[in-house]
């Protein structure tokens, strides 16, 4: 029972990094109808950039998340309107195949100037730990899941409480409406595209503090954040949170009774039978 207490503690924490490595995909999906795949190297760039400011300006990565998100936002936007705003009413298979593109350049960027060498964020507190009776919480993990889930949290705030968010969320409604309102789509469409690679910036700093890192993440990352997105719904951050948290603890168990190996093969499982049962999600909204 202890050992089955802390794999479920292991799954929850890090269920809610999943949470927030899918927050990002889902945001743009919903709104944009694009089906980012560079989405896992726009996580990993996140975690470089965290990486060389703990490294070179001794900056913590907790601390250093904003400046992260600031910089993949302004990345984001310029990304957005120069390119892909070019193809936003394009077919899907277009922009799919522009976004496969960005992952491949920004992969092999990556390759070239931090070359293929595994990377760690290694913090004074990195091996710490806090005992609740037999259940052990890793202090880096556990930071990463606090952050994750205020992050989260905060974004369906964000969209149910600010102008911004409210005109968002009215786009992706119903465009034509929206544009009655006054929204001017190209602006917003930049500003969705720029919050969701931001959320992948933050998402890959916490991942860089309690994984490694190297050029190559991005593919794992960006189909684990899909089967996130699909299994919580697109259409509620709080179903990601869900989501997340409920495929962080198969992928615990499995690793415990089945073997780590099928860890993967459990979680996609859930994907295709969450797609047979419940297509819209598990608190999606059913048409």
């Amino acid at each position: 029972m202890e050992l089955l207490a802390q794999i479920l503690v292991n799954g929850i924490l890090l269920g809610g990094l999943y949470a927030v490595m899918a927050l990002g995909l889902a945001l743009v999906w919903g709104v944009l109808n694009i089906v980012n795949l560079a989405h896992g190297a726009f996580i990993m760039l996140g975690a470089y950039a965290s990486w060389y400011l703990y490294t070179y300006a001794h900056i913590d990565p907790f601390l250093g998340l904003p400046i992260t998100a600031a910089v993949m936002f302004a990345l984001g936007y310029a990304l957005q309107r120069g390119l892909l705003n070019l193809v936003i009413r394009a077919p899907m298979f277009n922009t799919l195949l522009i976004t496969f593109g960005l992952e491949v350049v920004l992969t092999y960027l990556a390759q070239l100037v931090f070359s293929a060498d595994f990377r760690t964020i290694n913090p004074p507190y990195a091996g710490n730990s806090l005992a609740w009776g037999p259940v052990v919480f890793p202090v880096a993990r556990l930071g990463a899941f606090g952050v994750a889930i205020v992050l989260t949290v905060g974004m369906w705030l964000f969209l149910l409480h600010t102008r911004l968010g409210r005109a968002i969320r009215a786009t992706a409604q119903n465009l034509t409406a929206a544009r009655l309102y006054g929204v001017e789509p190209r602006h917003l469409y930049a500003m969705t595209f720029a919050l969701g690679i931001a959320l992948a910036g933050s998402a890959g700093t916490l991942y860089g503090t309690v994984s490694q890192i190297n050029p190559y993440i991005g593919a794992t990352l960006t189909a684990k954040s899909f089967a996130i997105a699909i299994i919580g719904g697109l259409d509620n951050p709080l179903g990601v949170i869900v989501g997340g948290l409920f495929l962080g603890i198969v992928e615990s168990l499995t690793a415990l009774y089945i073997g780590q190996t099928f860890a993967d093969v459990a979680s996609f499982g859930i994907l295709v039978l969450v797609l047979i049962v419940r297509p819209s999600g598990l608190l999606g909204k059913t048409t």
